[in-house]
């Protein structure tokens, strides 16, 4: 009874398979999933695979990468499908200094209109933060993203973070590189962070975990994202199952 809580099966990438994808996710126990847009069209194939799939939710937003391309239209679009019954977050967003698409300054306005336009419609936000945490911690602070809190996604910072993060509402989303034997971070928040406020996730394609490092990641393998934080716990796999879903659940109201 897992739940991937961010995979992007409206990727190029599941073009051609993305039926068996599903299929086999969900013979791995995978019973929920939240397919994230972050782009007009991204966003069009997450709505077109809700429909399809009763199991399968959607976030929608705008990547920060890409800020610099979101018009006025688009953030009205987004405000738009927030009302589709299936849209249970507005999301991705965040800022990401790693990438230089889009300036800072570009992409901290679009964040914070995200965040604004979240609280209008009422549902939790899915944070991208890539080597600008201090600027997500302020932006979420300065706009009260408390009052509807959500997803770190992804989460590869320090547990220190990881508790103000908890403080202003927000679980601790783990995923693929919880697995990585180098990845010291992500197992000290996974062994720290107590598992009410955890939520496990594949990025999918992206980030896949050992032992397919380097290859397509798939929502099938959030498997191996609970059995690593249920070995690094000493606790069963079946807990951590249970608790990050009824986490997920809770979260996005379902």
């Amino acid at each position: 009874m897992l739940f991937d809580t961010h995979v992007h099966l409206n990727a190029e990438q599941f073009e051609e398979d993305v039926a068996e994808v599903i299929n086999r996710a969900k013979e791995n126990g995978i019973e929920w999933m939240t397919v994230v847009g972050c782009d007009r069209l991204s966003i069009k194939k997450a709505l077109e695979l809700v429909e399809e799939y009763d199991f399968i939710y959607a976030s929608v937003g705008w990547h920060p990468v890409d800020a610099i391309d979101m018009t006025d239209e688009d953030l009205a679009w987004i405000e738009e499908l927030a009302a589709h019954p299936k849209v249970v977050a507005i999301g991705e967003m965040g800022l990401d200094y790693h990438w230089e698409k889009s300036p800072h300054d570009i992409q901290k306005d679009v964040f914070r209109k995200q965040i604004q336009l979240a609280k209008r419609v009422k549902l939790p936000i899915v944070i991208h933060n890539r080597d600008a945490t201090q600027d997500v911690i302020d932006i979420l602070k300065s706009e009260g993203a408390d009052e509807v809190g959500g997803i770190m996604h992804c989460y590869g910072g320090s547990v220190e973070v990881a508790k103000q993060c908890i403080g202003m509402n927000f679980m601790i989303s783990l995923g693929g590189p919880v697995t990585f034997k180098n990845a010291k971070k992500p197992k000290e928040v996974a062994v720290e962070i107590p598992l009410e406020h955890l939520l496990i996730e594949t990025d999918a394609p992206f980030l896949a975990p050992h032992p397919y490092r380097g290859k397509r990641n798939e929502p099938g393998y959030v498997k191996l994202v609970a059995e690593q934080i249920a070995d690094l716990k000493g606790i069963t796999y079946e807990e951590v199952g249970k608790q990050t879903t009824q986490n997920a659940k809770k979260l996005f109201k379902l």
